[in-house]
């Protein structure tokens, strides 16, 4: 597959990546987890390897850290090799910076002391002034004499993340971050870790199964299945644009309903026609699936769509509605909550979806 290079927004091309994984292939007990893959991350880029569990993105991120050998391929920081079969750099010269999932606080030392674990070469003064800097830039100052145990979940997040940039490395490297964290702390937390990783200008690559954990912190995203790179994109366009079933499916929520190729850019489906600006290069007449999001169907009281809410789920400003059409066929449609409507009652809706996402059924 072509090479995935992942850069910020107005950086020129032809610059140099900070990390660099050529063809990479790894093994457990002699079995292929990761294949041919190959992807460039520019420097100040926050990037993401999503997927669910078993598809080797974890073993990517032990790859990189250099926890796990090569069986082919080259991984490269800064342009030096630091990877390829049969030879492996330590860890600890790879100028890296690593968030466990669990966060690997050391419990009998303070957050200060934990902070400042990675500044042993320096003096104590020079020392104390980072794990200082640290802790205001992570919003816990006054906090370094405390140990972790007597912090929140978010807050102990928070040292794990200062303690991986006080060293000031090249790049930090994050493993499931916020899974042990609650929903709500989660998608703040999410916010909070990404503007502290882009005020300290740090390049970063996570691993997660949570889509929303990915679309929260990284600019780019690579979708993961059975060791490679699906599609490497921004977060809008794998929810708009999906290049694959499979990803189509991962992210976000939607259905598929039957249609026919009118045009290379429209189709007929049983709740209208679908236009859209992606041309596609089969003939009319083709038998399709095409994908609808809840956010593409749109309340509609005087449409003579009708649907009958069979499941409901309460989002507060929305309500999540399962539809059930006249064929049988199934819709998810976001309305606003302001007006509650019963399992068994037929509701008005139409169609308004600005892409057009479709496959050869």
């Amino acid at each position: 597959m072509a090479e995935t290079e992942v850069r910020p927004a107005g950086e020129a091309p032809d610059t140099a990546p900070l990390l660099e994984l050529q063809d990479i292939e790894c093994h457990y007990d002699d079995r292929p987890t990761v294949r041919g893959l190959s992807l460039r991350v520019r420097a100040g880029t926050l990037a993401c390897l999503l997927g669910p569990s078993g598809c080797g993105k974890t073993t990517v991120l032990r790859a990189i850290a250099g926890f796990h050998p090569l069986a082919g391929g080259e991984i490269r920081i800064k342009g030096r090799s630091v990877s390829r079969p049969g030879h492996t750099l330590a860890p600890e010269h790879r100028r890296l910076g690593m968030v466990f999932q669990d966060y690997a606080l050391f419990p009998h030392m303070t957050v200060a002391e934990n902070v400042g674990f990675g500044l042993r070469g320096l003096d104590r003064g020079a020392r104390r002034a980072a794990v200082e800097e640290m802790l205001e830039r992570v919003g816990l100052e006054g906090m370094g004499g405390r140990y972790p145990h007597e912090l929140s979940g978010g807050q102990q997040q928070r040292v794990a993340l200062a303690r991986a940039l006080a060293p000031k490395p090249d790049l930090i490297l994050m493993d499931e971050p916020f899974s042990n964290l609650d929903i709500d702390l989660r998608e703040r937390l999410g916010d909070e870790v990404r503007q502290i990783l882009k005020s300290a200008g740090m390049t970063c690559v996570l691993v997660t199964h949570d889509q929303h954990d990915a679309f929260a912190l990284a600019d780019e995203v690579g979708v993961m299945y059975e060791g490679r790179i699906l599609q490497w994109d921004s977060p809008y366009r794998l929810y708009h644009e999906p290049e694959s079933r499979f990803v189509a499916d991962f992210i976000g929520q939607g259905v598929f309903l039957k249609g026919t190729l009118l045009a290379p850019d429209r189709v007929e489906t049983e709740i209208g026609t679908v236009h859209g600006s992606r041309a596609y290069p089969w003939p009319a007449g083709t038998p399709v699936d095409v994908l609808v999001r809840p956010d593409d169907v749109l309340p509609d009281p005087d449409s003579p769509l009708r649907g009958e809410v069979v499941q409901k789920a309460f989002k507060g400003a929305e309500i999540l509605y399962t539809l059930r059409l006249p064929s049988g066929s199934r819709l998810l449609s976001l309305f606003p909550s302001h007006a509650d409507h019963g399992v068994g009652e037929q509701v008005g809706i139409r169609l308004e979806a600005d892409h057009l996402v479709a496959f050869r059924r």
